[in-house]
């Protein structure tokens, strides 16, 4: 089994390798040089639209639309905690130099003006609840940078990447909004320009500041932290579930941003015993309901716990990396890990190494989104064989 998911990874990396990192993402719509050009830019409904046509279109239309290739920092920030997983495997120059190449390629890649560090996407995205122009900093980028910053000091020895890490915390305290804040909650919104309240999203700013203050002893970022944390467990479904914000247009459940918040709160609660006795049964509760309904014997994983379909390699990626924070709940959680693994090569992925974006009940669509796909496999499949090491 390790020499066929060893097989798919070095696959997968040889195809991103070609490709400078480069490529498409599932909401990069806007950036249509078409679209741009017609006054349906100034449109919110219009921009929605756009958006979610493209990113649903079964054909990849954006060469002829406009909407060249790039690279997203998060994908970015994944290729770099990929790396990482690397070197801890095997800690050769080869595998030091990538790690380091992608870290320097994330900081190139930082939005000044804030009061931190911080990263954004290289589009512009409309959602449901706000518009955020290209350039904007959003919570889940910085996040998933300072992860991999956090990840880089530690594998390396390298205080720099501390600091910078740490610095993404002023920009998580001062710049971007609390939309609950309380003695015993907060939540913080997306980014600077909305008050939303994503459940996921917070959650990843008080990981970083857990992350961060785990390492650098700052007592008040960990109760920071704790307070963030405090705000999802506490709206956590009687069945446990989370849904993916606190508005009713966000009532749904998916499996990724399941993932998402399972892991943030397992990294939260090795930062203090205090964490780790509060959020171990709603953590345990949120597992438990996401192993039985996401995922089928054979590792399939479900977007949507009532519905077969579709089947991502995103929501693949990620729950083999929830699967992985999440053995101290469940002994066999690196067997399920293992199931999808070797599920998405088998029903994902390409011949020549990419990862498709989702299997449909009548159709595959095979457009190879780098950050989706690519990123989130290659950063799975090199924690899978960093743990069976």
């Amino acid at each position: 089994m390790e020499d066929s998911i060893e097989s798919a990874y070095e696959r997968l990396a040889a195809w991103c390798r070609d490709r400078n990192y480069e490529g498409h993402d599932p909401f990069d719509g806007l950036n249509s040089r078409l679209f741009q050009s017609t006054p349906l830019k100034r449109s919110r409904v219009a921009r929605l639209a756009w958006t979610q046509i493209i990113k649903r279109s079964p054909f990849n239309f954006r060469r002829v639309l406009g909407i060249s290739a790039g690279k997203n920092p998060k994908g970015t920030a994944l290729f770099a905690l990929a790396a990482l997983s690397r070197f801890r495997k095997g800690r050769t120059r080869e595998s030091e130099a990538e790690a380091r190449t992608f870290i320097k390629d994330l900081l190139a890649a930082r939005i000044d003006g804030f009061s931190g560090d911080c990263w954004g996407y290289n589009f512009d995205w409309q959602g449901r609840a706000f518009f955020a122009p290209q350039g904007t900093p959003m919570i889940v980028p910085t996040a998933f940078a300072a992860r991999a910053l956090l990840e880089a000091s530690q594998a390396f020895n390298d205080e720099s990447y501390l600091q910078i890490a740490r610095s993404a915390c002023d920009f998580i305290l001062i710049d971007v909004n609390r939309t609950n804040d309380t003695k015993d909650e907060i939540c913080w919104s997306y980014s600077p320009l909305d008050r939303t309240h994503v459940f996921n999203a917070s959650l990843l700013a008080a990981e970083t500041l857990a992350s961060v203050s785990a390492l650098t002893g700052e007592k008040p970022l960990c109760e920071l932290a704790e307070r963030g944390a405090r705000y999802v467990v506490r709206r956590q479904r009687d069945d446990g579930s989370w849904a993916y914000g606190g508005e009713n247009f966000q009532s749904w459940a998916d499996n990724f941003h399941t993932a998402f918040i399972l892991t943030s709160l397992s990294r939260i609660m090795r930062t203090s015993g205090m964490a780790h006795a509060e959020f171990y049964e709603a953590t345990k509760r949120g597992y438990e309901f996401w192993k039985k309904n996401f995922f089928l014997s054979d590792g399939w994983p479900k977007y949507y716990p009532d519905r077969l379909y579709p089947a991502d390699a995103h929501s693949a990626g990620a729950a083999i990396v929830s699967l992985l924070e999440m053995q101290e709940i469940d002994d066999d959680a690196e067997a399920l890990a293992q199931r999808i693994a070797l599920w998405a090569t088998q029903r994902l992925q390409d011949q020549s190494g990419f990862f498709y974006y989702q299997l449909r009940r009548l159709y595959t669509v095979r457009t190879p989104y780098m950050r989706w796909s690519q990123a989130w496999m290659m950063y799975a499949f090199a924690r899978l064989l960093e743990e069976r090491t």
